[in-house]
């Protein structure tokens, strides 16, 4: 019986420090943490590595409050599946206004009214949708860039652009594989027919069958080789990321690259001492009488009005929080890009009023009638002969949206 008394008290004493842990430990998360905000974003890997410990990081930090995040590249998917369940994430963090502008057509989006000051931005980065803001830039980036080395003149760059073959091509992007396709066709049209007619076209008002948005496509195929199997391949397959690294990269001998901004801080453009030129000195048939920029960035909504939500939001848009690239804010001080002249000029290019910037197309355009688009510059570079039909798929599902899923506009100059 001593023996099974002593059993049973050291079973009792075992139950007694568990609840007293489980005590301590409930008030000591209590304690450490005022509340949570769940965030769905499309960055991974070393993105995602740095959006917690630059920004998220600090906001758990300061407000004790945690960040449950998750990353996909199939981002769309997942956000789309979470509504339809019923279960959406607190705050999206989506590239490009056109997915959010349907959601807010839907009343998805709760409006973020005070939470930061829209005059800050470009309208064109933050505009008023329906009464109200309902979104707010984390990340912007420039585009219309043409990358060279830095031995090349821009002289010299125009001339070899019109090779195929000087033309780095990287297609690759996972569920979002074509949009630096897009990109091309988007900024080809941007520079020939100019911002008005972009803008149009970018908001469902042009058909996909005018002869401005076809000479877009031709252009781009003529420039690039589009048709070429060996080099359609090598692109279709190479990473947009790092098309000059890996074990077989898509370019080697490549001097041109039409890409954003981020691809400066690259092994490849920094070995290389690169620098860019506007688009418009590269593209046959493009307006001399204007200059127009296309531009991307990341931006946080609310599906979920809640303090944790709207405590982000505030330490998204605050102009003291850790930044992960560019930023659309006007109140952040032009000097902090002084020590680095080409990030001083994008930045410029990038916040300064007067300087017309368009919103990359397919990001501004409805999530279907832009999934349509990447697919189909992925089969115009296989075969451009069939421009006709893919064209005429793509007018097909634009007329099948209505305007509440378009974006009002998408260039400004404010």
């Amino acid at each position: 019986m001593t023996g099974r008394r002593s059993t049973y008290a050291v079973v009792a004493l075992c139950l007694a420090l568990l609840v007293t842990g489980a005590v301590a430990g409930a008030e000591w998360w209590a304690g450490r943490w005022k509340g949570s905000v769940t965030v769905l974003g499309n960055w991974t890997g070393e993105d995602e590595e740095r959006f917690r410990r630059d920004v998220l990081g600090p906001f758990e930090r300061k407000h004790r409050i945690r960040v449950v995040y998750q990353g996909s590249s199939a981002e769309s998917q997942v956000l789309a599946a979470d509504v339809a369940s019923g279960t959406p994430p607190d705050v999206v963090i989506m590239p490009g206004p056109g997915e959010l502008a349907a959601y807010a057509a839907q009343g998805r989006l709760k409006p973020l009214d005070g939470l930061f000051d829209p005059d800050h931005y470009d309208p064109v980065w933050a505009p008023a949708l329906k009464g109200g803001v309902h979104w707010v830039p984390v990340k912007v980036d420039l585009k219309s860039m043409v990358w060279h080395p830095g031995a090349l003149t821009e002289a010299e760059a125009a001339r070899i652009a019109r090779d195929p073959g000087e033309w780095c091509l990287a297609m690759e992007s996972g569920a979002t594989s074509g949009w630096p396709g897009t990109d091309w066709v988007e900024d080809v049209l941007l520079q020939q027919a100019g911002w008005e007619t972009y803008q149009k076209w970018a908001t469902g008002r042009l058909p996909w069958t005018d002869p401005a948005v076809r000479r877009a496509w031709t252009t781009w195929g003529d420039l690039v080789g589009a048709g070429d199997r060996r080099r359609v391949e090598r692109a279709l397959l190479a990473p947009y990321q790092d098309p000059w690294g890996g074990g077989r990269p898509a370019c080697v001998n490549e001097r041109l690259e039409h890409q954003a901004a981020f691809v400066r801080a690259g092994a490849h453009w920094t070995e290389a001492r690169g620098r860019y030129v506007h688009s418009k000195a590269v593209i046959p048939g493009a307006r001399p009488d204007l200059t127009a920029w296309e531009v991307s960035g990341d931006l946080a909504a609310m599906l979920r009005d809640t303090p944790g939500a709207r405590a982000l939001i505030r330490h998204l848009a605050d102009p003291g929080t850790a930044r992960l690239g560019f930023t659309a804010n006007r109140s952040v001080p032009s000097g902090v890009y002084d020590a680095d002249p080409m990030a001083a000029r994008i930045d410029a290019t990038l916040r300064g009023r007067g300087t017309m910037r368009c919103w990359d197309a397919s990001d501004a355009m409805p999530p279907a009638m832009r999934d349509a688009f990447h697919q189909a510059v992925l089969r115009f570079l296989a075969d451009p002969r069939e421009l006709p039909a893919r064209l005429a798929v793509l007018e097909e599902v634009r007329e099948r949206h209505g305007k509440a899923e378009w974006l009002p506009s998408a260039c400004g100059s404010g």
